[in-house]
């Protein structure tokens, strides 16, 4: 008969103390997935109506800017600047910069705060440019 031996067991998220870094590395992931999704079925949906001629495009303009249009867009654009500084992040780390965990938080706070930051300023020209 086989011997039974304790195994150690694995990390899970109950044991671990959540800190930015696994927030941010969470929403890389996230981001990533609705750039990809989201991100795509809006542009689809643009080129389709700038193809369709101006009737196609003019449904396209009056979903894009009415509120809820425009709250996907800015969540697209959080989460365009969010994927971005995070990648960067990440290539840092892989470099071996940031793996003290000062730094790493630090990072990690500068990451969600530049994208929300980058963000707001993004639709704050743009919104400037257009009134």
């Amino acid at each position: 008969m086989a011997v039974v031996r304790d195994r150690p067991i694995s990390p899970h998220l109950t044991i671990w103390r959540w800190g930015p870094h696994m927030v941010v590395s969470i929403l890389h992931r996230i981001t990533g997935a609705g750039l990809s999704i989201v991100g795509l079925a809006a542009l689809t949906w643009w080129l389709m109506a700038i193809a369709g001629g101006a009737d196609a495009y003019a449904t396209f303009a009056k979903a894009a800017t009415h509120w809820f249009g425009t709250l996907i867009f800015i969540g697209l654009t959080w989460a365009f600047f969010q994927h971005l500084f995070s990648g960067i992040r990440h290539l840092l780390t892989d470099t071996g910069m940031g793996f003290e965990l000062r730094a790493n938080r630090a990072g990690a706070i500068a990451t969600i705060l530049g994208s929300i930051l980058a963000t707001v300023i993004a639709w704050a020209y743009w919104l400037g440019a257009f009134a």
